[in-house]
């Protein structure tokens, strides 16, 4: 009997239909984006929000967050493109080659939400709450991106489902090995679970008030400190550690004293998703001329 001793890279991650060339890293983008607004747009009618609203949402959430996340990987890997010898503005730009950090996603994203909520007269945090686990699967759906691109893999493995890269992908110094951990794996299979629990969560303890969110984030901020430990692409260093290791720790540090505060300040579910509740109109009083009349 065969056994499949490694997961095959594609060989490319574009296609061309005619002139136009078709990524997979901006397909799984998309593709991530579409069922996060879907569940998201699900879970805000479930709170008493307006349907369709998470769809007018991502309109400023998307291009904000696109931009944060772009900013985030830049400034964070900055040599690459600034240092010497490096690749340059114009590259710095090209988001279809890959290199787009959630932190950035997530703050940018946030503003954009912020501005969003606050033109349809909207409270962001049970809007976070009930878009949380939306971000979390386009989160697991864009991660398969990076394995078109042969990118944000793990140290060299010789399990079963350790990833092939081509010799052109491998780092400096790995060059020998030829299957690696696929961190991009991990990270996916470990935020569609992250996705069940915060659900899970949501339903059996009644969050609100922004805490499903922070629970998301610590979640997720808890998977990406092992996955960094893993990986071996270019990253900037700080102390000999990557940077988004002290990020994971300080961001999931700060989501759990979000959510104990919450909990502490507003206990339970908001009773209105809205800064100012509609009121429903209540008939008018019957005046003596209209009582008279009927009669």
């Amino acid at each position: 009997m065969y056994l499949v001793a490694s997961i095959p890279s594609p060989e490319s991650g574009v296609w061309d239909l005619g002139p136009v060339p078709v990524r997979a890293y901006a397909l799984c983008i998309l593709l991530g984006i579409v069922v996060g607004v879907w569940l998201g747009n699900k879970r805000w009618a479930q709170r008493g929000g307006t349907p369709g609203f998470v769809t007018d949402a991502a309109l400023w959430v998307v291009p904000f967050g696109i931009i944060g996340a772009r900013l985030y990987h830049v400034a964070t890997d900055f040599p690459t493109y600034f240092g010497p010898n490096g690749l340059g503005f114009i590259d710095a730009l090209k988001v279809w080659q890959g290199g787009l950090g959630i932190w950035g996603a997530v703050a940018g994203g946030a503003l954009g939400a912020w501005i969003a909520c606050k033109r349809a007269g909207v409270l962001l945090p049970p809007l976070a709450d009930a878009v949380a686990p939306g971000i979390a699967i386009a989160q697991g759906i864009g991660r398969w991106g990076n394995w078109f691109n042969q990118e944000l893999f793990g140290r060299p493995t010789d399990m079963p489902w350790g990833l092939e890269i081509a010799v052109a992908n491998r780092p400096a110094g790995y060059e020998q090995f030829e299957t690696f951990h696929p961190t991009f794996l991990y990270e996916s299979i470990w935020v569609f679970l992250v996705a069940l629990f915060v659900i899970w969560a949501d339903r059996r303890f009644q969050l609100g008030h922004g805490r499903v969110f922070a629970l998301y984030v610590a979640a997720y901020c808890l998977g990406r400190l092992f996955f960094e430990l893993v990986r071996i692409d270019n990253a900037t260093l700080i102390f000999g550690v990557r940077i988004n290791v002290f990020t994971s720790i300080l961001v999931g540090v700060a989501a759990l004293v979000g959510f104990v505060i919450s909990a502490r300040l507003h206990p339970g579910r908001e009773t209105s998703v809205y800064r100012d509740p509609p009121v429903d109109p209540q008939p008018p009083e019957p005046t003596p001329e209209s009582t008279e009349t009927r009669n």
